[in-house]
């Protein structure tokens, strides 16, 4: 009998959600033992000081989804303030560049600590020292880095080696950390061994925030003290959409990547999408024809705003004739509760917290969290979000939860996961595993084992870039069905564990 299954993109931070499982910790406790570990074990992807989203549903069937994503910052300065400093940087993928901005005008108020708390105070049974023990043992032991984690340290070598702080964790000795060598963060173990007693009140309202908020603005950023006392956790209703004979649970406006994924799901479904051969070429041009509808209603119109009425019906027709660094931890316990948690550092700022091993996001540097341009939004306002942790149930029993990292590929990423799922009957392994593509709004990228004659039939249709390897590039759905099954995304080093019921 199962107690609980993990799915991450780390095998140490599955191991650290088994741990506190085993220890008596309900599926939440073990979630957040999860993220504090992925902020040490996953730095590239993740951090304390970035934001979130954490969907719940607990064993008596409640449902809460937890924003802790960042707000803009600006308060106290003057309206005409000056443009934030922001230093351009082009990530080179192995098939595809993109560009992201950092530096301290990048910076927008960190959720993900003050979220932690929060649903630690709320769903939680553990004591948090308990909770935060696993992550504080790797960071101050060390990580030794897979192949992977070396790979994505160099990719992002331009961020991290923006500061002395950053080259004396990433690039120790004047080069990157290299696969077996070790990322130790001690300043990030002592402070989290703070969290107990203190709760992380200096981080957002005492003298470590006012050094965060003056370095920020000597810096020429926006991100100040009033702004960082001034953040909260928001706890909304999720998004439900009907999906068939399933009920999908994901993350509501403000952010737009559960609008968008409900969206292609509804044309997905409305354009029987699933009666075509699963890979074939007719399914690939459908599913391409999906994302290309659902990128122009991004730029076009309001992503919070579903396609209903004749616009749906406009979209739908159009898809007919057409056929012719994130990470995220899932986890479910035996006592039927779900916690489907995606957090994202951005890219990092390049700024860490003094005294903290933290580096801050880069959430204002974003393109695809700000497709009008990085202008400045009014402070205290919720950035948007493409993050979409989802649960899907049947006959109220949840079957299947899933998010994934991956900045424009996340809603992509997820309907190609559910839609396998629910669709083609795939398991969850084979749904994680099947080569993916993706529109980016000039061409087709794909992953490569999908058969000749359905990339001809794509590239009849649009250009194609066809990558030689499977690529984080393509997100990293880490996948859980309470039923007896799991799945973390090899394209991002994902790792599943199950915790058997003592007999």
């Amino acid at each position: 009998m199962t107690a609980g299954l993990v799915a991450t993109g780390h095998r140490l931070v599955s191991e650290a959600a088994v741990a506190v499982l085993r220890a008596g910790g309900n599926a939440f406790d073990a979630t957040l033992a999860a993220g504090f570990a992925a902020a040490v074990a996953e730095p590239m992807f993740t951090s304390l000081g970035g934001g979130g989203f954490l969907l719940a549903r607990t064993g008596r069937g409640r449902e809460i989804l937890f924003d802790f994503f960042s707000d803009t910052p600006g308060l106290g300065l003057a309206e005409d303030r000056r443009e934030p400093h922001m230093l351009p940087v082009t990530v080179h993928f192995p098939a595809s560049d993109q560009i992201f901005k950092i530096g301290f005008g990048s910076v927008a108020v960190p959720g993900t600590l003050r979220g932690f708390l929060q649903v630690h105070h709320r769903l939680c049974r553990l004591p948090l020292r308990e909770v935060i023990a696993p992550a504080v043992d790797l960071a101050r032991g060390g990580v030794e880095l897979t192949e992977h984690q070396a790979y994505v340290i160099a990719l992002l070598a331009p961020i991290h080696s923006l500061t002395p702080e950053g080259r004396a964790l990433y690039a120790p000795g004047g080069r990157c950390l290299r696969q077996g060598e070790r990322f130790v963060n001690r300043d990030l173990a002592n402070f989290l061994e703070t969290l107990p007693e203190f709760g992380g009140r200096d981080f957002y309202e005492g003298s470590l925030a006012a050094r965060i908020g003056r370095d920020v603005r000597e810096g020429r950023g926006d991100l100040g003290r009033l702004d960082l006392a001034a953040y909260r956790v928001i706890e909304r209703e999720p998004l439900v959409m009907r999906y068939g004979a399933h009920r999908l649970l994901t993350n509501p406006p403000p952010s737009f990547g559960g609008c968008l994924i409900a969206d292609s799901l509804g044309l997905h479904r409305t354009c029987e999408l699933s009666r075509q051969t699963w890979a074939s070429g007719a399914h690939l041009c459908a599913l391409i024809a999906v994302m290309e509808e659902i990128e122009r209603h991004r730029a076009d119109g309001d992503p919070t705003s579903p396609l209903v009425g004749t616009a749906f019906d406009a979209v739908a027709q159009r898809v007919r004739v057409a056929t012719g660094g994130t990470t995220h931890i899932s986890v479910c316990d035996g006592e039927g509760n779900a916690a489907s948690l995606s957090l994202s550092n951005g890219e990092g700022s390049g700024y860490i917290v003094p005294e903290t091993g933290i580096m801050l996001n880069n959430m204002l540097g974003e393109d695809d969290l700000h497709p009008e341009g990085f202008e400045p939004s009014p402070p205290g306002r919720r950035v948007a979000s493409t993050m979409s942790p989802c649960i899907l149930l049947r006959d109220g029993e949840v079957v299947l939860i899933v998010g994934s990292g991956g900045s424009k590929r996340i809603r992509t990423t997820l309907v190609q996961v559910l839609t396998a799922v629910v669709d083609f009957s795939k398991s969850v392994r084979e749904a994680v595993d099947a080569p993916r593509i993706h529109w980016d709004g000039e061409m087709v990228q794909v992953e490569p084992g999908f058969s000749a004659q359905a990339l001809a039939a794509v590239r009849r249709r649009w250009r194609v870039n066809l990558w030689s390897e499977r690529n984080l590039y393509f997100g990293g759905a880490h996948a859980v069905d309470p039923r007896g099954e799991a799945a973390g995304d090899p394209r991002r080093d994902g790792h599943a564990l199950e915790v058997r019921a003592a007999t």
